[in-house]
């Protein structure tokens, strides 16, 4: 079970740390809100509720169709093919363009869409990216299908999701706590480098899942009941 939780943390937190809609959100909270430290939290609060429901609804239509072995290896391949282009395109933005996490010039017009209650914008906002969606239809269901995370092991689905989500909230909340008490920026060459790692690590890990499912395929697939 630690290898489900330590691989989902690690795969939720690379994502985390790529700049983004929820990002940006929880930046405008840190310094729009009267208690903007809590902002990080309760955004990754409401943007684990959402992640809930999905893991959920995900694993009740896997049930159904992977018990065809094409489709269970598609979804691995698959997956690990969108984390390695994820890793590869998150290098080349890193090296191509300025890699830089500001407070101090966040401007009201820069934040578009919901500007409400955290909690709300936690799902709001994760629900307009699409990119959300797409992570999850292809990386996330691959990681869940990789890892053996069904209904017929509770703990692992907790396990998954509590490492999943973790992976948000090491991030995100720190990044409210720094806004809200007047930090400016990150410092770009350590975030810039962090980056790079977490594009190696995608890279080999989709590496990993796509050559595993074809090699070395686990059919012991999701169950109901």
């Amino acid at each position: 079970m630690i290898d489900i939780f330590f691989i989902s943390f690690v795969v939720a937190l690379t994502g985390a740390l790529s700049p983004g809609p929820v990002l940006t959100f929880t930046i405008y909270k840190s310094l729009k809100s009267e208690k903007g430290y809590l902002a990080g939290l309760f955004i990754t609060l409401g943007h684990a509720t959402l992640e809930l429901v999905l893991i959920i609804a995900l694993l009740l239509g896997a049930s159904f169709f992977l018990q065809n072995a094409y489709v269970y290896t598609t979804i691995g391949i698959v997956g690990g093919i969108l984390l390695i282009v994820y890793g590869i395109v998150v290098i080349k933005n890193t090296y191509n363009n300025p890699i830089e996490v500001s407070f101090s010039d966040m401007k009201e017009e820069d934040m578009k869409g919901f500007k409400g209650n955290s909690f709300l914008g936690g799902i709001i906002v994760s629900l307009s990216n699409p990119f959300w969606t797409l992570w999850w239809a292809g990386i996330g269901l691959s990681l869940m299908v990789q890892l053996d995370v069904s209904f017929q092991k509770p703990l692992g689905i907790l396990f998954f999701f509590l490492g999943h989500e973790l992976g948000d909230l090491i991030w995100f909340w720190p990044i409210s706590v720094f806004g809200y008490l007047g930090g400016r920026t990150l410092n770009p060459k350590v975030y810039r480098w962090v980056l790079i790692i977490c594009g190696i690590f995608m890279i080999f890990f989709g590496s990993y899942m796509a050559l595993k499912v074809l090699f070395f395929p686990n059919y012991n697939l999701f169950i109901i009941f």
